[in-house]
């Protein structure tokens, strides 16, 4: 392949795990768009360009000496996104020869050559197969001074035996299987990350259990179909038993999962979760339209009264759960009434949040060959009447939470307000978004470590705990508060902190006054 960039050639990225002694150490910058396999892809991609030596780039020091963006290719803006990013980027190319860009992901998987013809000063172009192949990659691009492609069509190695730096050190993501089975007319995923490969049991609890050890205590099992997971090896009902597996294991307090498949979803599967303590009672379930004509054209082999079924089943056996759903809007020849289909089912199902999006059309999918596609204005329309509804119902669905006592599990991140508020923020069981304040003298909890608080106030995209005393308050330092103890020590050579229970040095949480 002839196409490539000018650029100096110089000495090439080791493949060894140890640095280089002498000089400054390369940096990189990991761009993630899309979706959850895409956030764990990306984990794997910074543990594997770290274990060559390369080291991240600090916020506000400037561009990387290495840039990857993994990409997403679901929606339409995904491409203009990309290109216009890579433009930015050939600027400061031509100041720093040196520095490396690769493509990865979903879009370089569909457009391949296409990113190095549009953006000839990419280094290398990798695909959702090979994502192993990176160092060697940039590597090569170095050493020949010549643009890398390498696409691959099945899989090279599952990703889960690849390195990892996780961006959360009390959370893990977890892939039991990669690839999906369905036919879907608006979804390239298929086409691009190939048929559904599924993981042993075996190896799947090992890695959690590996994480538990190294301080994890939520794990969220990933697949683009995680129900339909065991079909491989011949088990339809391997997803419960996997739960159920879960929950035998000593330190992992939090599960959850996603995406499970309505068609899919099997009886046995909402038993393991309401029979599971440590199986959270929260469900991700997609719906993507209430008419069951528009489901039939998007090949969906479920209709609405059988999603409809499966979320009265859930809260039969789990009260309090918190559903939330995927919904597309506009997909082409949805007339007025299979669109008041789709409100409909969404009044009815009270989702507790939805991820809603305008349809876009994808080529290389079926759905972009159909005819009636919808002008913008009627999409547009519509959408603002889902988003509408949906986030009334959030408002109301988080309103019943007022009263109640939660368990919390503290996040390193905080709200925009957070400052203002003096508030920390943690995920409840259900996955709900809690900003919380400290009552006077109370203890300030680490990220990891868990808060028993009382709802005292709800809006529509999150909950509010503001204890009146200690005695509403608690704190529950955990393992996983620990491991956030020793990373923040490793990074600036603090000593390490001792067991749960003992003071530790809680570097790099801000410690917010107590609220008077």
């Amino acid at each position: 392949m002839k196409i490539g960039y000018p650029r100096k050639v110089t000495v090439s990225i080791s493949t060894s795990t140890e640095r280089k002694p002498a000089g400054p150490l390369r940096t990189y910058e990991v761009r993630t768009y899309g979706c959850q396999m895409n956030v764990h892809d990306s984990e794997r991609l910074s543990g594997l360009l770290e274990s060559t030596g390369l080291v991240p780039q600090q916020p506000g020091d400037g561009t990387a000496d290495v840039v990857v963006f993994n990409t997403c290719a679901v929606r339409e803006n995904a491409d203009n996104k990309l290109y216009g990013n890579l433009g930015l980027l050939a600027q400061v190319k031509e100041k720093h020869p040196d520095m490396q860009i690769a493509v990865g992901g979903c879009l370089a998987q569909k457009d391949r050559e296409t990113i190095l013809r549009k953006a000839p000063w990419v280094d290398v172009v990798f695909g959702t197969h090979n994502v192993g192949s990176l160092p060697a990659l940039l590597d090569r691009a170095r050493h020949n001074n010549k643009a890398q492609l390498e696409i691959l069509e099945s899989l090279e190695v599952f990703p889960s035996t690849l390195p990892t730096k996780r961006d959360s050190v009390h959370s893990g993501w977890v892939s039991i299987s990669v690839g999906c089975n369905n036919t879907c007319t608006f979804c390239i995923v298929p086409s691009l990350r190939g048929k559904e490969r599924d993981r042993r049991p075996g190896e799947i609890l090992a890695e959690i259990e590996a994480l538990v050890a190294d301080g994890v205590i939520e794990v969220t099992l990933l697949g683009q179909n995680v129900n339909s997971y065991g079909v491989e090896f011949g088990d339809r009902l391997a997803f419960g038993k996997l739960l159920r597996a879960c929950g035998g294991i000593e330190g992992l307090e939090r599960v959850r999962f996603t995406s499970p498949h309505p068609a899919a979803f099997t009886d046995d599967v909402i038993e393991a979760m309401a029979e599971t303590p440590n199986v959270m009672p929260q469900l991700h379930m997609p719906l993507q339209s209430g008419s069951d004509k528009v489901l039939k054209e998007m090949r969906r082999s479920y209709r609405s009264k059988k999603f409809l079924g499966i979320l009265e089943k859930v809260r039969e056996n789990i009260p309090h759960a918190a559903i939330t759903t995927d919904i597309i809007v506009g997909f082409p020849g949805e007339t007025e009434e299979d669109f008041q289909a789709t409100l409909d089912v969404v009044a009815a199902s009270r989702f507790a949040s939805a991820f809603t999006f305008q349809y876009s059309k994808r080529p290389g999918t079926p759905a972009a060959e159909l005819e009636h596609q919808l002008p913008k204005a009627v999409v547009q329309e519509r959408y603002e009447r889902l988003t509408a509804l949906q986030d009334r119902i959030c408002a109301e669905e988080n309103a019943k939470q007022v009263g109640r006592t939660v368990e919390v599990m503290v996040t390193a991140q905080s709200g925009k307000k957070a400052a203002e508020t003096q508030r920390l923020s943690g995920r409840s069981t259900d996955q709900r978004l809690v900003h919380f304040s400290i009552p006077a003298s109370g203890e300030t909890p680490r990220p990891g470590d868990l808060v028993t608080i009382p709802i005292t106030e709800a809006a529509a995209f999150h909950l509010v705990s503001d204890p009146a005393s200690l005695a509403e308050y608690s704190v529950r330092r955990s393992r996983a508060g620990d491991a956030w103890d020793r990373a923040q020590a490793d990074s600036c050579g603090a000593p390490a902190t001792g067991p749960s229970g003992t003071k530790g040095v809680s570097l790099g949480m801000p410690l917010l006054p107590t609220r008077k």
